[in-house]
Order: C-alpha cells, then structure tokens, then sequence
C-alpha cells in the first residue's frame, strides 16, 4: 500500500502550482492562476456563490405551523434532524484530516469552504430546533444517535471508511474514504430531504425546507468535489484502477442502499400522508445508481434509471444555474436579527 504523506507547511525549493495531487511538491502558496487543476477555481467560486447563514431565514411561520403537524410528521422531523446533525459534524472532522494530504493548495482550500459549510449545516439544524422546540427537547434529538439501532448501523458503515484513512493514511484507504463521503453527502442525507420537501410540497415548514434547499445545494457541490479527487487519484495512481476495486465499490454501494431503505422505513414507513415508501425506496436506489455511476463503474441496481418522485426535481435540482420555488422565496426573505428566530412575526 502507498502511504500519504502529510502536506508541507511550506517549502521554498517546490514550485507553486503542485506536482500531484498527493505525495506531491508544492510551495503551499496559493496563486488561483497558477494552479495544477483546471476545475479548481470554477468550484472555488461556485462554492463561494453558495453562501448563506441561517440567520438569513426568518422561522415565525415554521413556528405556527409545527404544533400543528400530526405526531407521526413531528416524530420523523426531529428524527431526521437528529440524523443530518450527526452526519454533517462528522463530515467537517473528515473534510479536514483530507485537506492535511492533498499537497494541492487550491483543493486545500476548497476543504476549508467545504468544512465551513458544514459547520453551517450543523448550525442550521440547531437553529431550527431553537426557534421549534425547547433546549431540553433539543438536547434529546440531538442525542438520537446514541440510542438509535438503525441509526446506529448506519453511522458505523461510514464510521469504518473514515477511521481506516484516518489510522492508517494510503491511497486506497483514501480512495475507499471517498466513497464513503459520497454515500454520505450524496445518499444517506436523501430520504431525509425528501421528507422536508414533501412538507414543502403539502405548504408546511417551508422555511426548514428552504434551508434544507440549501444545504442539499451546497451537498452536490461536495459531492462533485470528492469525485474529483477521485478520478485524479486513479489518474495518478492507475494500479488502484482495477476491477477489484470496482466491484468492491459496487457492493459499497448496494449495503449503503440496504441501511438507507432501513432507515426510511423506520421514520417514514407508512406513516406520512402523501409520501409513499416505496416510492422512496426506488428514490434511494436510483441515487444510489447515480453516485455509483459518477465515481466511474457500473450502476449496482438494474434499472432505476430515472428519479421515481419527479416532484422533487423543482426542489432538488439546483446545482446548474437554475432558478427554483426556494431561490425565488428566500430572496424576499428580510434578514432577522440573529436573536429573535423571527419571533417577532408571531
């Protein structure tokens, strides 16, 4: 196995434009016009427009509207929140222990804009549960990972990929982590979303959906971003391109699909008016097809080929320049003060 070695603070003999993407010589002076990656500096900018805060969105209706959502919408929102918690406070913790091997400064730097969007994330669904639920409640969801069993399954499947990289820093563990992110951020927040736009879709809890928007936007730019780094890994390091790995992918990706259609059955089920399992179950796999497919190899489900909720396209569906429901509201929406959650409106 190829060990990783950790970017230099400095080095004053390397040039600045970066001779790999990892084991590489660089300056680590960042110079976006002389850089390895033609891609680099699009994303830097995309991810740059993609800036918001929680603060910007103004909860009042939200408030008015939970108490009145039915017990089994209430019980699966704060389970979902629970989950997206979790997984975005690892995903700054992994985005970051990346960035100390890629000797590239740019892709460096988009891992600090990918870990701050994290902490975003992780701060919206904080800043949701202030404005819904008391401190108490919102310790309690919090801590669903804890006490989960599903949940629990599913956050060791990532868990492992990551502390493999994380002990033992090798192209392939690096490789293997990557997939494991794009299951992450690209797979296992879906069934999640799709419960807050099917909200949205029946004009309930719009502002969380519309953060939710959000947050789904920033995570296909972190998904593309990953797969990448992926393909310029096996550029430079193509003995790690074999049918081996591609089938070990594949069946990364079918247990993936298995712990997501579990989870989506333990908070959806047949418990949501109006969003049907099963259609989520299709949902989960035609993603799964999709994330599979952008890391190069064969998608691992035969068929699903195309999105099985075309609904959700208008909410999802904003990564290309697109003007959607959300964009054109949260526009309008005025800036509250960061201590009031919109209260005021009440």
């Amino acid at each position: 196995m190829t060990e990783i070695k950790r970017r230099v603070l400095m080095d004053k003999d390397a040039p600045n434009r970066s001779t790999a993407i990892v084991n590489g010589q660089s300056s680590n002076v960042l110079n976006w016009d002389d850089v390895r990656f033609s891609w680099a500096y699009p994303k830097y900018k995309k991810m740059l427009g993609n800036f918001w805060t929680p603060f910007e969105i103004n909860m009042g209706t939200d408030v008015k509207q939970f108490n009145n959502l039915t017990d089994e919408e209430k019980k699966t929102f704060k389970k979902v929140i629970g989950l997206l918690a979790l997984l975005d406070s690892v995903q700054t913790d992994y985005a970051g222990k990346v960035a100390d091997y890629l000797t590239d400064s740019s892709l460096n730097a988009l891992m600090i804009i990918l870990a701050q969007q994290e902490v975003i994330h992780n701060h919206s669904y904080s800043y949701i549960l202030s404005s819904l639920v008391s401190k108490d409640e919102q310790d309690r969801i919090f801590d669903f990972w804890r006490t989960e069993p599903v949940l629990e399954k599913r956050n060791e499947f990532v868990l492992k990929g990551y502390e493999q990289f994380a002990e033992n820093p090798t192209i392939e563990n690096m490789l293997d982590s990557i997939v494991y992110d794009v299951i992450l951020e690209g797979l296992f927040f879906y069934s999640g979303f799709s419960f807050f736009y099917h909200l949205a879709r029946e004009q309930k809890m719009v502002a969380t959906s519309t953060m939710i928007n959000y947050i789904n936007r920033d995570e296909q730019l972190h998904v593309d971003l990953f797969v990448k780094i992926y393909k310029e890994l096996l550029e430079e390091y193509p003995e790690y391109d074999t049918p081996e790995r591609a089938t070990k992918v594949e069946g990364i990706f079918r247990e993936a699909a298995a712990l997501e259609i579990e989870w989506a059955n333990d908070v959806i089920g047949n418990k949501i008016d109006g969003l049907d399992v099963e259609d989520v179950e299709d949902y989960i796999y035609f993603y799964a097809n999709v994330r599979c497919n952008q890391l190069g190899y064969e998608r691992p489900f035969e068929g699903y080929r195309k999105n099985p909720l075309k609904w959700i396209k208008a909410y999802e569906d904003v990564d290309l320049g697109k003007t959607d429901f959300f964009e054109q509201k949260s526009r309008q929406y005025v800036k509250v003060n960061v201590q009031d959650n919109g209260f005021d409106d009440l």
